[in-house]
């Protein structure tokens, strides 16, 4: 059953649109009957509902479908808000995207609870119309029941001691300095490299260092780590120092946790579908770049735990069960696939990695052609699983993840580069790209299917707090670890079955429960 919501209104499925004396109340009585609730944006609508005490157990997020709909027909990046698909149904003229209206001072007024029905009859028939329908359905359910997680998480945040977090900046860079000002230790640092090159030089100017580095005798194309690190110079040492601890200041200070830690808590803004393969990005936050030396932060409340788990090597897993290659599922169901694989690669276990993520990511440096050839000898149909992505791509079509998630289309400065002398090597990058855009795109879905039914197995209060492509995290009370622990691999093995049905491929979660995110690695 689905029940729109939009604005103050509610229109139950087969009813008219009525306005409740009491929104959050009529959401929480309907609630019971576990509709799938259907909003123009699960950002603009659940956080207010979150706030008042109400959770709800599935949705059907507009926009999200919308876009995934759009990138489907070919449309990839048109406005793919409620207002916009009406318009469209409509024969109106589309407006442009807009921010999410709790971003925005001055929202328009949300599109009327019939607009909004009608939008989502649209994509109920756009999708039945679909090749693989059902696998579509699914694409949808688990990007809107993401929606609902992001939202949960940032609610409820994922534990942060802030007294914890002081000690490691302190410890780090010194104590917390006046605004504008470096901390003592990246001073310190500052005056070495300026010391080493002989003349008063900016670390954080590149233009400086490069032209500092270039007057010592020493050619800079960049001041990356990776370049600074083959330089014999001995202002390198304390740059590299001041780079890491800089960005720690910048990424994950003092200034950084007054914005986003709130009542012990670390709060960002996800966003679901973030990253064209379907993998999340933050808004705000940062919250997908965590460094490990920040781990420690991450503290269980008194009496609860964290049950921190990830999937264990899943992209090649995700291939073995896509391709139907025998040989590579029989391996993918072993606890680690590269183990399986050695025998196949010499008995390196490092063999086979490498010749797995050359397969995926398009390598072709050092070993990766002779381990290349091998795979395609012993695992045929996975091999040519890629490499039928990457012919896609090469020659500017869409290719698909599992479930549907389609790939950008090429853009106008591809099809300039590509019919020009640099062509083929532009084809062989979008090549690359596809290559790698089915398998991580198919990650993606398999794990937001686990989130989606991890979500439901939790037993109260035990909250999901934390998500990263293959890594989840819970914070749940001591004796309920166990609980969790299990319902993890039972969400695990319901993902595989929702995507793949009866495999062979395991898709095993190493799961330990915790007091301090640093200790689970």
């Amino acid at each position: 059953m689905y029940v729109v919501v939009a604005g103050e209104t509610v229109l139950p499925a087969g009813g008219s649109a009525r306005r409740p004396p009491d929104l959050v109340r009529a959401v929480r009585e309907l609630e019971a009957e576990r509709p799938r609730w259907v909003w123009a944006d699960t950002r603009e609508v659940y956080p207010g509902l979150l706030r008042a005490g109400v959770r709800v157990s599935r949705c059907h997020d507009i926009a999200l479908t919308e876009g995934l709909l759009l990138a489907h027909e070919g449309r990839f990046g048109e406005a793919r808000s409620a207002r916009a698909a009406h318009a469209r149904l409509r024969g109106l003229p589309v407006p442009e995207e807009q921010p999410s209206a709790q971003d925005t001072l001055f929202a328009p007024e949300p599109l009327g609870a019939e607009a909004v029905a009608e939008v989502l009859a649209d994509q109920l028939r756009r999708i039945e119309a679909l090749p693989a329908p059902g696998r579509f359905r699914l694409l949808v359910a688990a990007e809107s029941a993401g929606a609902l997680v992001a939202a949960e998480m940032s609610h409820d945040g994922m534990p942060w001691r802030r007294d914890v977090h002081d000690e490691l900046l302190t410890e780090l860079l010194g104590p917390r300095p006046v605004h504008g000002m470096r901390p003592a230790r990246l001073q310190a640092l500052a005056d070495e490299v300026t010391a080493a090159l002989g003349h008063p030089v900016n670390p954080d100017s590149v233009q400086q260092l490069v032209k500092a580095f270039r007057g010592a005798g020493v050619g800079l194309k960049t001041t990356r780590s990776e370049e600074l690190k083959q330089i014999d110079h001995p202002a390198v040492a304390p740059l590299l120092a001041y780079k890491e601890l800089a960005r720690l200041f910048s990424f994950h200070g003092w200034t950084w946790a007054d914005q986003w830690v709130r009542d012990g808590r670390f709060r960002p803004e996800y966003v679901v579908g973030g990253v064209v393969s379907g993998r999340w990005a933050t808004s705000g936050g940062g919250a997908l770049q965590i460094p490990k030396a920040m781990r420690r932060v991450v503290v269980a409340d008194d009496g609860w735990t964290l049950v921190v788990a990830d999937a264990a090597q899943l992209e090649p897993r995700v291939l073995a069960a896509m391709a139907g290659d025998v040989g590579l599922a029989r391996a993918a169901g072993q606890i680690d696939l590269y183990s399986a694989l050695a025998q196949s690669f010499g008995g390196e276990r490092g063999n086979a990695k490498i010749a797995m993520l050359s397969a995926m990511y398009g390598g072709t440096s050092g070993d990766a052609p002779k381990l290349l050839a091998v795979m395609r000898q012993r695992f045929p149909k996975a091999y040519q699983f890629v490499e039928d992505a990457a012919k896609a791509g090469e020659e500017g079509r869409l290719v698909r993840s599992w479930l549907g998630r389609t790939s950008p289309p090429p853009s106008a400065r591809w099809k300039e580069l590509v019919s020009g002398p640099e062509g083929n090597r532009a084809a062989r990058d979008r090549g690359r790209f596809t290559r790698n855009f089915v398998v991580q795109g198919t990650a993606a879905e398999w794990a937001l299917a686990l989130l989606a039914v991890l979500r439901g197995l939790l037993p109260e209060p035990a909250r999901l707090v934390f998500f990263q492509h293959d890594e989840v995290m819970v914070h749940c009370p001591l004796e309920q670890a166990e609980e969790v622990i299990a319902a993890v691999s039972a969400a695990a093995a319901e993902a595989s079955r929702l995507l793949f049905g009866q495999t062979p491929v395991r898709f095993p979660m190493e799961t330990v429960a915790v007091t301090s995110y640093a200790d689970a690695k």
